[in-house]
Formats: structure tokens, sequence, C-alpha cells
């Protein structure tokens, strides 16, 4: 057990919720970029209607505990939780933060939660080296960032076949306002997976956090009032937006027809339900950016800019060990001060 005063604890708790909302502002786009490129919504119905569902996924959770698995593996999953320092959480924060204000300055849509786990990594391993890292979550979680995009890419193709089939019959005006109707649904699916999945990545930080400093007891699991801050600020920061992420996510990558909206929301929160059912902390980013790919290459490969997904893949791949160096970098800056 590390000592802190309990001042420190409360600044560096409102660090970890500043890193939330954030995350929140950051992936706006994932949650609203189809249904504001098709203008089923304006953009400040979309960030309501996104924040609306991120906060909900708090109630999911009181259904269905199993749910919050996300968290414990952020906890104690990537970094022995035994070893985690209040100075550990400190650098993982910031290297996360600094990647975000980066992409986010560029318009780039990398993954929040690749910063938060790089940057963990990175000051897990300033502090305690290679014996630190629990080798078995990071695997899980290395695996997931190759398998996301790619499941949400085929399930968004399939989505479109099987949907396209169903749709046959149907009248152009009716088959649209029928997609209209599922494309506002699985876009709301897709913010309240989007916010189950990514504020529980906090909750782990400030979890562990409690447990290292000795003031949580008993079992290692995510106080309410924890879980209900998380998801607020989650909330709060997607109501903020990220303009220019929509704009690559929404516009750049591919032209979006409501059908190919619906596909994509629908492919995303399968994906980000069920990865949040095993615990594993996949990049909402790198979902949603995956299936609206399968969704625009359904209707032809020529119709997604493949220059533009390919900076995407490209900032994907250095996410982790540029927030990993900068998160090492301040655990050491502490260690001097």
């Amino acid at each position: 057990m590390y000592e802190l005063a309990f001042p420190l604890l409360v600044a560096l708790i409102l660090v970890a919720l500043a890193f939330d909302y954030l995350n929140g502002l950051h992936d706006a786009a994932n949650a609203i970029a189809t249904v504001v490129a098709t203008r089923l919504l304006s953009p400040v119905q979309a960030v309501i209607f996104a924040a609306f569902f991120n906060f909900a996924a708090y109630f999911v959770t009181i259904a269905f505990p199993a749910l919050h698995a996300v968290a414990e593996t952020i906890g104690k999953g990537l970094i022995d939780k035994d070893l985690v320092t209040p100075a550990v959480v400190f650098g993982a924060l910031i290297g996360a933060m600094f990647w975000n204000v980066v992409t986010w300055l560029k318009g780039i849509p990398s993954s929040s939660s690749h910063a938060l786990i790089g940057g963990l990594i990175g000051a897990g391993m300033a502090h305690a080296g290679l014996t630190g890292i629990q080798w078995g979550g990071l695997s899980k979680t290395l695996i997931a960032i190759v398998l996301s995009p790619l499941l949400g890419m085929i399930l968004a193709m399939l989505v479109m076949l099987v949907s396209s089939w169903g749709l046959r019959r149907a009248t152009a005006r009716g088959a649209e306002r029928g997609l209209k109707l599922l494309h506002l649904i699985s876009s709301g699916a897709y913010s309240l997976a989007h916010g189950l999945n990514d504020a529980q990545k906090t909750m782990g930080i400030i979890t562990v956090l409690l447990y290292s400093t000795g003031y949580l007891s008993g079992e290692f699991e995510v106080p309410h009032w924890v879980a209900i801050a998380c998801y607020a600020a989650i909330a709060l920061g997607t109501m903020t937006g990220g303009w220019r992420i929509i704009e690559t996510m929404g516009t750049r990558i591919t032209k979006l027809s409501q059908h190919q909206g619906f596909s994509a929301s629908l492919a995303g929160s399968i994906v980000l339900f069920t990865a949040s059912a095993l615990g594993i902390p996949v990049s909402t980013t790198h979902t949603i950016t995956g299936a609206v790919i399968g969704a625009g290459t359904a209707r032809r490969a020529s119709a997604v800019r493949w220059g533009v997904a390919q900076n995407v893949v490209v900032a994907w791949i250095i996410t982790i060990p540029a927030s990993a160096a900068v998160g090492a970098l301040f655990y050491l800056l502490t260690r001097l001060f």
C-alpha cells in the first residue's frame, strides 16, 4: 500500500475524470459521425443523443454487473495491481491525454483506449520493468486491436447484404423511411456500447488508485460513485464534440447513405457489447472505422478513400508506443520532483 495525502488523491481522481471527459470529446465522432454525415440528426441533436446513451450505460450495468469486466482488466489485468503507485497512475493519464490532444488537434481518429493502455504500460514499465506486466491481459488487448476493426468491417458488410435482401421488395420511399428509423436505433445502441466500454477504462484507473492507496478495502470492484462520475464525465465530453474528427469519420473515409450508416452502427455496437461482456478494452474508434469502411466497401471498393483510411491505420499503430513513451517520461518526472 502506498501513502497518499487525501488532497492529492482527489487531484488525481480529477485528472482521471478530465481524461474521461477528453475521451468523450475525442470519441464523440465514433457515436455520431454516421447520423451527422447522413443528416439524420443535426450536430447538436446528435451529441445530446449520444451523450444521453453514454450515461444510460450505467443503468445497463446495474442490471448486468458482469459488463463491468473491462474496468477490472484495466485496473488489474495489464499491470499487477500491487505494483501500481499514484505516480504510475499520473504518468499513464498524462501520457494518454497528451496523445489525445495531439490527435484531436490534427483531426485524427486515434484510440483514446489504446492511448490510456499505452500510458499505463509505459509508466508501469518505468516503475517495475517487464515483471509488472500482466502478459495475458496485454495479449488479449493487443489481439483485439487487430480483430475489432476487422470484425466491424465484416459484420457491416454482412448487415448490408442481409438488409439489402430483406428490403428487396420495399419501395424506395418505404425503404428509406425504415432505414432512417433503424439507423437511429442502431446509433443509440452504439452510443450505449461506446459509453459502456470506454467509461470503464477510467473506472479501472480510479479503482486501482483507490486500492493501491488503501482507500478501497475488500474485493477489487468499482464503487458506484466512481461509475456514476465516469459515465457523467464521458457524456459531458461527448456533448462537447470533436468536430474535426467527425468530418474524417463521416465524410472523408467514405460518403455514407442511411443504409450504410445503419449497417456500420449496428456492426460496431455488436462488437462493443461482445467485447464488454468478455472484459476486453477494445477501441471504439478502431471498431467504428472498420465498420464504416466495411459499409463503404459493400457498395463498391472504390467508394472508400483508402489514402485517408491508411493515415488512420498509421495513427493506430503508433498510438500505444507514443503514449507509452510519454507515460514513462511523466512517471520519471514524478521521481525527480
